[in-house]
């Protein structure tokens, strides 16, 4: 596909989107939505773990590194510490070594740890089903809570990381630049019974496809719904 110069004009957040009506926007999401069925029918997190402490633990140590340096990480970490009553006992230091390949691993060493204790404490080493309460987590935010009560318990909800503010971009799904309002525009354009298969879906996409410096426009299933097709 021929690039233009509108994505260099308008720099990193790419080219100027046209306007488009409501109506307009919940077609084409349905459209979209129909391509990531067919292509990720099965979409689930690529983090590895058996319940719902583990993929807390993994999703709080994926801010800002890979899914790929987490899942290398935290087999090793769940063999010595395998519950939140384990891990309330260490310290840190003693935490550190088996997530030294992870960015950040000394802050993220010690907030796994409080957190630990904190479940341990507050909620009998069970993890909440509730995003206030999981917010209040050390290392626990907005985008993490979300994606823990949809991965593990199914509750509704759209978490957005740095490929869904791309491709939310991208296919002019929202214009925000805040996570939380760009899932919260998400989630007004698809049904709330498909949250969570969006979240994981488009995630696969944006890692595999729609990727931030070289997007595979050429064939995209999603070119003939892409506002800024051709403009990379």
């Amino acid at each position: 596909m021929p690039k233009t110069s509108k994505a260099k004009a308008q720099g990193s957040s790419g080219p100027r989107l046209p306007r488009e009506s409501l109506k307009a926007k919940k077609e084409r999401a349905a459209r979209i939505l129909v391509v990531m069925e067919q292509l990720y029918p099965q979409a689930a997190t690529e983090l590895w773990h058996r319940n719902p402490f583990e993929l807390l633990i993994a999703t709080v140590l994926s801010a800002q590194a890979t899914d790929a340096s987490v899942n290398k990480a935290t087999p090793a970490l769940f063999q010595r510490y395998p519950d939140a009553f384990a891990l309330a006992q260490a310290t840190p230091e003693e935490v550190e070594p088996y997530i030294k390949t992870i960015g950040l691993y000394r802050s993220k060493a010690r907030n796994i740890v409080l957190l630990a204790r904190r479940l341990v404490e507050q909620y009998g080493g069970e993890v909440p089903v509730d995003k206030a309460q999981l917010r209040a987590l050390p290392g626990v935010g907005w985008k993490t809570a979300t994606v823990v009560l949809g991965a593990a318990f199914g509750v509704p909800g759209i978490a957005v990381d740095t490929h869904l503010t791309r491709l939310a971009r991208r296919l002019g799904l929202s214009e925000q630049k805040d996570p939380e309002k760009i899932g919260a525009d998400l989630e007004r354009l698809f049904p709330k019974e498909k949250w969570v298969f969006v979240h994981h879906a488009l995630i696969l996409f944006g890692r595999y496809r729609c990727t931030a410096r070289k997007p595979l426009c050429l064939g995209c299933p999603l070119y003939d719904d892409c506002l800024s097709k051709g403009a990379w």
